[in-house]
């Protein structure tokens, strides 16, 4: 299965959740927010929604600084 994460293609093994996906990538979710398919995923809904083969995610991480 192959996805599309921030424009660059990345092959998956099995089939994840959103938030397995994180997971994996070693992003902590209290600071991220996910768009799966130009539709935002509310954080809640991460463990529920099922990736797909070509689904394409966009995630961004908020940094904070001063």
């Amino acid at each position: 299965m192959e996805i599309v994460i921030n424009g660059e293609s990345k092959r998956l093994s099995a089939p994840l959740s959103v938030a397995e996906l994180l997971e994996v990538l070693e992003l902590k979710g209290d600071r991220i927010a996910v768009e799966l398919n130009r539709q935002i995923v509310r954080r809640e809904n991460w463990s529920a929604i099922r990736l797909n083969d070509q689904d394409r995610l966009e995630i961004v991480q908020f940094v904070g600084g001063g």
